[in-house]
C-alpha cells in the first residue's frame, strides 16, 4: 500500500511539472537520460585525468613533454583544485541566470572544446593549456547542475530518491571506469593526442543525447522564477511541507561545529586519496613491474577482457531498456547514444583483440586507476547492507574508519616499496601492492563520500544548506590542490629518505586524523543532537 502511494506521489509530481511519466526499472526515463549524459562526461574527465600526469612526465621520444615530476604534480594540483572550485560559481550562475539545463549544455560544449584543444597539443603548448582552462570552466557549469536535475525529478520525501542517486552514481563510475580504461590505453599505447581526443568525442555524444531529449524534463531544470512555492522552499527546504520546527541557536551552533570538523577531516582524506592521479600514477609508471609473461600474462589478458566487456554489456542493457520507452518520441537522442555505444564497442573489442595478439603483455600505467571504479561498483552494495544490518556507527566514526582504511592502503604501498634504493628513479615492484592500495582506498571512500554528503544535508540549517554544500566542495578543492602539491615532493623525499617514507607519510597523516576522530566521536555525537 505504501509503495502504491509512493508511486502515485511520484507520478503526480512528474505530471505537475510536465515531465515524461514513462518508467525504466521503476524510475522516470529522464533519470536515464541524465545517467548517460553524466556517464560520458565522467568518461571524458577521468579518461583525460588518467593521462595528464603520465603525459607530462613521459620522455620526448615517447610523445610526452619530459617535465620533472615536481612540475607535473604542481600543474595537476592547480587543475584538480580548480575543477572542484568552479562548481560553486557554476551553481550560482545556473540559479540566477541560465537555469540548470542550459548550464549543463553550455558546460558540455566548453568541455568538448577543451578536449579537442588538448588533442592538438602536438601543434603547440597553448592548445594544451587552453584545453585545461575550458574543461575547468565547463565542469563548473556542468557538474553541480546535472545533479540538481536528478533531485528535481522526485518529490523531496520520495523513497525512490536515494536509489535514484545510487543509479546515477553507478553511471558516474561506469563512465570513469571506461574512460580510464580506453582513453588511458589509447593514449599510452597509440598516442597521447588520440587519448585526449577520444575523451572529447564522448563528451560531445553525451551533450547531443541530452540536448535532443530535453523535452523529457518538462519544466524541470529551467530558470526558476520567484513564486510563493519557491518562498516556502527557502523557508522549509521542502516544497509542500509545513515550516520546520524551530531549532535553538545552541543546537544549530553545535551541529555547525560538527560540520566543520567533518569538512576538515575530509581534507585529510582527499589530500591522500587523490594521489591516485599523481604520485600513484608515477609509482605505476616507473616503479611497478608491468611487463608480464607466461601464465601471469594470460591471466591478465582474460581479466582485462572481462573488465572491458562486462561493464559494456550492463550499460548497453540500460540503453536498450531506455530506447524501448522513448525512441518513438526522441529518436535523435537515442541515435546519438546508440552511435556512441557502437563506437565504444568497436574500441573495446579492438583493445581486447590487440592485447590477445600482442607478443609482449605490458599493463598500461593508467590501467590501475580503473580499480577504484571497479571496487566502488563491487563494494557499494556490501557496504550499504553492512550499515543497514550489521554495524551502523555515527558519522564521525564512519569518517574515522575511512581515514584508517586509506592509511592502510598507503601502508601497503610503503611496505611494497621498502626495498627500492634511496633516490632510485625506477624499480620493478609487484603490481599486487597497487591493487591492495586501491582496494583499501575505495573501501575508505565508501565510508567518507556518500556519508559526508548525507551528513551535510542532515546537519545543515535549511536556510543556508547551499552554503554548507559549497563548504564541502570547497574543502574538496583545497584537498585536491594539497594532493598535487604534496605529491610534487615525491622526488625530494625519495632522495632524502626513501620512496617508502613518502608513502608512509600518507599512511600516518590520515591514520592519526582517524584516531583523533574516534576519541572525539562521543562528544561530536552529542553535538549532533539526535541526528544519526
Amino acid at each position: 500500500m505504501q509503495q502504491l502511494q509512493q508511486d502515485e506521489q511520484l507520478n503526480n509530481h512528474l505530471i505537475k511539472n510536465g515531465v515524461n511519466t514513462k518508467m525504466v526499472f521503476g524510475h522516470p526515463v529522464g533519470l536515464f537520460v541524465l545517467f548517460f549524459t553524466e556517464m560520458w562526461e565522467r568518461f571524458s574527465y577521468y579518461g583525460m585525468r588518467a593521462l595528464l600526469t603520465l603525459f607530462l612526465i613521459s620522455e620526448l621520444a615517447n610523445g610526452g613533454w619530459a617535465w620533472s615530476r615536481e612540475s607535473a604534480m604542481e600543474l595537476y594540483a592547480w587543475y584538480t583544485g580548480l575543477v572542484y572550485l568552479t562548481p560553486l560559481i557554476g551553481g550560482f550562475i545556473a540559479d540566477r541566470l541560465t537555469g540548470y539545463r542550459k548550464a549543463v549544455i553550455i558546460g558540455a560544449v566548453l568541455m568538448t572544446l577543451g578536449h579537442a584543444s588538448m588533442a592538438l597539443e602536438g601543434t603547440g603548448s597553448s592548445f594544451f593549456y587552453l584545453g585545461l582552462l575550458l574543461i575547468i570552466l565547463g565542469n563548473g557549469l556542468f557538474k553541480p547542475n546535472i545533479s540538481s536535475i536528478v533531485g528535481q525529478l522526485y518529490p523531496d520525501n520520495s523513497a525512490k530518491k536515494d536509489s535514484a542517486y545510487t543509479i546515477f552514481y553507478m553511471g558516474i563510475n561506469a563512465g570513469a571506469f571506461l574512460g580510464m580504461l580506453l582513453c588511458g590505453y589509447i593514449g599510452e599505447k597509440i598516442g597521447w593526442h588520440y587519448g585526449f581526443g577520444l575523451a572529447g568525442i564522448f563528451m560531445f555524444f553525451g551533450m547531443l543525447q541530452f540536448y535532443y531529449a530535453q523535452r523529457i524534463f518538462g519544466l524541470l531544470g529551467n530558470r526558476q522564477k520567484d513564486t510563493p512555492e519557491a518562498d516556502q522552499i527557502a523557508e522549509t527546504g521542502v516544497a509542500g511541507e509545513q515550516p520546520a520546527e524551530k531549532v535553538s541557536k545552541r543546537v544549530v551552533r553545535d551541529r555547525l561545529i560538527v560540520i566543520v570538523v567533518l569538512c576538515l577531516s575530509s581534507i585529510f582524506f582527499w589530500m591522500a586519496f587523490e594521489q591516485a592521479g599523481g604520485s600513484m600514477s608515477i609509482f605505476a609508471k616507473d616503479y611497478t613491474q608491468r611487463v608480464l609473461g607466461g601464465n601471469a600474462a594470460l591471466t591478465f589478458k582474460w581479466v582485462d577482457a572481462i573488465l572491458t566487456i562486462f561493464p559494456l554489456l550492463i550499460v548497453t542493457l540500460v540503453l536498450f531498456s531506455l530506447a524501448k520507452k522513448i525512441f518513438a518520441e526522441y529518436p535523435i537522442s537515442i541515435f546519438f547514444t546508440a552511435l556512441s555505444f557502437a563506437v565504444i564497442w568497436c574500441l573495446g573489442i579492438w583493445k581486447v583483440q590487440r592485447e590477445f595478439n600482442a607478443v609482449e603483455t605490458e599493463v598500461a600505467a593508467s590501467w590501475f586507476q580503473i580499480l577504484n571504479s571497479f571496487f566502488i561498483i563491487t563494494l557499494a552494495t556490501p557496504f550499504s547492507r553492512m550499515w543497514e544490518r550489521v554495524f551502523n556507527p555515527n558519522g564521525p566514526v564512519k569518517f574515522a574508519i575511512g581515514l584508517v582504511l586509506l592509511g592502510i592502503g598507503f601502508a601497503a604501498l610503503a611496505y611494497g616499496s621498502r626495498d627500492i634504493p634511496q633516490g632510485a628513479a625506477t624499480a620493478q615492484v609487484s603490481m599486487v601492492w597497487l591493487v591492495l592500495a586501491y582496494f583499501f582506498h575505495t573501501s575508505g571512500e565508501l565510508c567518507i563520500s556518500p556519508v559526508g554528503l548525507s551528513y551535510m544535508s542532515k546537519l545543515s540549517p535549511k536556510s543556508f544548506a547551499g552554503f554548507i554544500f559549497g563548504l564541502w566542495f570547497g574543502c574538496t578543492a583545497v584537498a585536491n590542490w594539497l594532493a598535487g602539491m604534496s605529491g610534487s615532493l615525491i622526488d625530494r623525499i625519495s632522495e632524502a629518505y626513501s620512496l617508502s617514507t613518502f608513502f608512509l607519510i600518507f599512511a600516518v597523516i590520515p591514520g592519526v586524523a582517524g584516531l583523533i576522530l574516534v576519541l572525539f566521536s562521543p562528544l561530536l555525537k552529542r553535538m549532533m543532537h539526535g541526528i544519526h
